[in-house]
């Protein structure tokens, strides 16, 4: 059950392939893999925060008050996510200020905290956490790359922003000129976005295509397999009312 819980949140309902959640924070922040490598751990945080305190929680929160509960608890965990950043990586967190300050709005955790969270225990609401602050890290690097690559030519750069001096090594220089400057901007984001969603839905529609198209036709042989006794039934009616 658990690896299922994980598996569904990273890959399956993925918040932003499937349910398309956080965008704003996903386009915004995503020009390079050192935003996006920073919101993606503050949004892990405080998800896993958020729904291991909701779960633990859940038999005594009133359910007329459990959303301004919830809302509450998230606030909490993104408030320390922001000193966190601000003590230790301050020079990211002022690229970044304003997205790790809405993530207490964030659909994603506020979804999850309510549909699942709130319903089962601990154990797999932390392993809940941990697919879905999963599969949202990894459409942020993924974004994150790909932009950093056609708007700057670059890989890992300005990484000591978050992991320090030992960051400033993990630069690789893709292109000598950036191949399309307009990926670092909001236009670019939302192109090479849809592009990478259509991408993810059209590999998982080929990869379920065999199993979906043996579903629909055994569907279909069942609903030719009634046919002949609903007719008959239909028949032996109309025998009963004309022959009163």
């Amino acid at each position: 059950m658990s690896n299922n819980d994980f598996s569904r949140g990273a890959i399956e309902n993925n918040p932003a392939w499937a349910q398309l959640l956080g965008l704003c924070p996903l386009l915004a922040v995503s020009n390079s893999i050192s935003n996006a490598l920073g919101l993606a751990l503050a949004s892990g945080f405080v998800l896993l925060g958020a729904n291991t305190s909701i779960s633990l929680l859940r038999k005594i929160i009133p359910d007329v008050a459990r959303l301004p509960c919830f809302v509450l608890i998230i606030a909490t965990f993104t408030t320390v996510a922001v000193m966190v950043l601000e003590a230790y990586a301050f020079d990211l967190f002022t690229r970044i200020a304003l997205f790790i300050q809405i993530i207490v709005t964030n659909c994603m955790i506020l979804g999850r905290a309510e549909a699942f969270a709130s319903r089962q225990p601990v154990g797999r609401a932390i392993v809940d956490a941990l697919g879905t602050a999963t599969g949202f890290a990894i459409a942020l690097l993924a974004l994150g790359a790909v932009r950093e690559v056609l708007g700057n030519g670059t890989l890992f750069n300005d990484m000591d922003l978050l992991v320090g001096d030992i960051g400033t090594d993990w630069r690789l220089t893709i292109f000598s000129s950036a191949p399309l400057p307009l990926a670092l901007y909001p236009p670019g984001a939302f192109l090479l976005a849809g592009l990478l969603f259509a991408g993810v839905k059209a590999l998982t529609a080929t990869q379920n295509g065999p199993n979906a198209e043996k579903g629909a036709g055994e569907g279909a042989e069942k609903e030719i397999e009634k046919k002949p006794g609903q007719e008959s039934g239909a028949a032996n009616e109309a025998m009963r009312n004309t022959n009163p």
